[in-house]
């Protein structure tokens, strides 16, 4: 094709409200409708086969863990073997596309997800993963139209990027796939993520194995008939569901491995990395290495700030979707001055939240996403019942016998090292350490020492001096850094994702960055009139 073809400035996907008596509202619960009167059954997808290995698995409602929504099949070392042949062969015809064919592609996807497939995403989040309408639709539609239309545009960015030519010489860059294939391990509390991660190497001309998290294997199944119907040849992803054990350790020893892309727990990461490291000498290519895994995540409150915005960004910033984001406010640090004010409103405010069956749209909050996290979350909440230097103020209570619901919960603690001021927890518990005002700098350092993790974080205040001190005071301690807001809700293209310390390699999904690792670069040099004499001037000295 003969032309300097631009992809169009891509503008962020508008959020639908889903108010009553909408037409939106009306298709979606048609489709929740539809999903929970069907049970279907999932096969793995290699080479663009459905194969069915007979080793199974059920994808069941958080919320009513008695519904039964399908049944999977479990890759294991044999289907992984059979992936990395097929993914080898489509390597060949789809790393040498034209950016313009895979460019098309993925906006073809948008636009299906954007139409027909966004009940259907949507539902399967709702259903799978217990989430509100309003946190579906900011995912599984919204953030995931927004990943394919900006990751082309960024493609396309990267593309141009081109260095200077000397006189008589031609210099240009060739941004080359990596020679294998990437292996992608998604996690269960963003469809987004699932959609990203295999696909954000895809459109740079790679090929992908994808295991999405066990928990989300529902909505994963129908990520992949969105690509088939955009356009994507057989075998470009592979979608091998199954344990971690069973497929990321076979996956690992291939030497055909060039990268992971993986959203996680910290300690899973680190023992890719580690099992990498000690394979080294085995890859063709020294493969990259890409993670986001989690957070200690905070809100700073100095005591200029309203006290109203405070509480109102803790209870989000906590407690959608049930706390389940790697970016959700964990701990809170606020000055004795405005604590009475902070905790009127905020109690006040979470003895309204309606908590239940995602299908009942007046919920603000769901279910947590499987027994193990209940049983996770809740042993925290014992442990703070228990301490002497914790108090539960709101919440506590949890209940499994249909649904696993538990309460927004918030733990007040005396002691800036306890162990929920510390750990990740994933669920909807929200720590808080009083602080006298005098010692906000010194409380600043504490929130800087106090976690080995650097995901998000918030400053709440309206004194702009105490705004730039806790901007210095915490430039490590959140790769994503908000002022006056909670610290969830990054938008591709405007807040880039990621961060660093114990929370990844902050390679920062919704940017270039990002697409940057997927690619190996050549350099050209094409000399337009090559000498014909070896000798040099300087030789003609007499």
């Amino acid at each position: 094709m003969n032309g300097s073809i631009n992809v169009p400035k891509p503008k962020n996907e508008p959020v639908r409200g889903y108010f009553p008596g909408s037409p939106e509202k009306e298709t979606l619960k048609k489709q929740l409708n539809k999903m929970l009167g069907e049970e279907i059954e999932i096969p793995l997808i290699i080479g663009g086969k459905e194969i069915k290995t007979g080793q199974m698995a059920d994808c069941r409602c958080p919320h009513d863990h008695g519904h039964l929504l399908a049944k999977y099949h479990k890759a294991g070392p044999e289907e992984i073997d059979l992936a990395v042949k097929e993914a080898r062969k489509a390597w060949k015809d789809w790393s040498e596309m034209d950016w313009i064919s895979r460019s098309a592609i993925f906006l073809r996807a948008a636009e299906l997800l954007a139409s027909k497939y966004r009940d259907v995403l949507n539902a399967a989040t709702m259903l799978g993963q217990s989430k509100t309408v309003h946190q579906a639709e900011i995912d599984s539609a919204c953030e995931l139209i927004d990943f394919y239309r900006f990751n082309v545009y960024y493609m396309r960015q990267i593309y141009n990027e081109q260095p200077d030519s000397a006189p008589g010489i031609w210099d240009y860059l060739e941004y080359r796939p990596l020679e294998g294939f990437v292996f992608a391990v998604t996690p269960f509390n963003f469809t987004s993520i699932a959609g990203n991660l295999p696909t954000s190497p895809v459109i740079m001309g790679n090929v992908s194995l994808w295991k999405p998290a066990s928990s989300a294997v529902y909505s994963a199944y129908f990520l992949t008939q969105l690509w088939k119907e955009a356009g994507l040849p057989d075998g470009v992803i592979n979608f091998i569901p199954g344990p971690g054990r069973y497929v990321g350790d076979p996956v690992l020893k291939q030497p055909e491995l060039a990268g992971v892309h993986f959203t996680g727990s910290t300690a899973v990461f680190q023992n890719m990395w580690k099992t990498i490291g000690g394979s080294i000498m085995n890859y063709r290519s020294y493969p990259r290495i890409v993670g986001e895994t989690g957070g200690k995540d905070f809100i700073f409150v100095h005591a200029s700030a309203d006290a109203e915005a405070v509480a109102t960004a803790l209870l989000r910033g906590a407690f959608e979707y049930q706390g389940q984001k790697c970016s959700a406010a964990s701990r809170a640090y606020i000055p004795d001055s405005l604590w009475p004010a902070v905790k009127e409103k905020l109690i006040d405010d979470i003895k309204t939240v309606k908590m239940g069956d995602i299908n009942d749209f007046t919920n603000f909050m769901g279910a947590v996403i499987d027994k193990a996290a209940f049983t996770d979350i809740t042993s925290y909440i014992d442990y703070a019942k228990q301490e002497n230097d914790a108090e539960i103020i709101q919440g506590g209570k949890y209940d499994d016998s249909k649904g696993y619901f538990i309460e927004p919960t918030v733990v007040l603690t005396e002691n800036p090292h306890f162990k929920l001021l510390e750990e990740e927890i994933f669920g909807p518990v929200l720590t808080l350490y009083i602080y006298p005002e005098a010692e906000y700098a010194k409380t600043l350092e504490l929130c800087d020492a106090t976690s080995p993790y650097a995901l998000t974080g918030a400053i709440m205040a309206n004194d702009r001096t105490a705004i730039i001190q806790a901007y210095k005071a915490l430039r490590h301690a959140a790769g994503n850094f908000y002022i006056n807001d909670k610290p969830t809700g990054a938008v591709v293209s405007q807040q880039p994702f990621g961060g660093a310390r114990g929370s990844g390699t902050n390679d920062k999904a919704g940017s270039f960055m990002n697409l940057m690792r997927w690619v190996s670069a050549r350099a050209v040099k094409e000399t337009l009139n090559p000498p014909t004499d070896y000798r040099y001037p300087f030789m003609n000295e007499k």
